[in-house]
């Protein structure tokens, strides 16, 4: 694959708009191990290499165990998350996927019993901007670096 452009260097305000709403995320009422979680299936939907690179060991390091990972694309077959998550799960599936779901009642019903009002819409904002970098690094074809260990 071969990177389409280097968007940070196309267009630095854009970028900075994004960075700008994403550190605005990490000052809201969802947690940094479900924030993280939520990054990591949104990217595994839209095929991101780059941000599940990038996210994979932030989750881990926030403390995300390394089965929730393994099984995450299969969540619904897992006993391993819990209520909130999955409710987490199921609204960023449904949103990101909204050309499809048109965000169901039933996963809005799930949410909210798991959620309150204000941590509905901040979820919701970690939801938009993840699939907004998605966006941007899928579209461009922005290459996630090589580690050490990836023989």
């Amino acid at each position: 694959m071969t990177e389409r452009l280097n968007y940070f260097k196309a267009s630095p305000k854009a970028v900075q708009a994004m960075l700008a709403l994403e550190e605005e995320t990490q000052a809201l009422s969802i947690p940094l191990v479900l924030r993280e979680l939520v990054k990591m299936r949104v990217s595994q939907i839209n095929g991101c290499a780059y941000c599940l690179n990038m996210h994979a060991p932030d989750a881990r390091g926030a403390g995300l165990s390394q089965q929730k990972l393994d099984v995450l694309a299969a969540w619904r077959e897992s006993p391993v998350f819990d209520a909130r998550e999955r409710a987490a799960l199921g609204w960023a599936e449904a949103l990101t996927r909204i050309e499809a779901t048109g965000a169901p009642d039933a996963d809005y019903a799930t949410l909210t019993d798991a959620f309150t009002p204000q941590e509905c819409v901040d979820l919701t904002l970690v939801i938009i901007a993840i699939n907004g970098w998605n966006r941007f690094a899928v579209g461009f074809r922005a290459l996630h670096p090589l580690r050490a260990d990836a023989a």
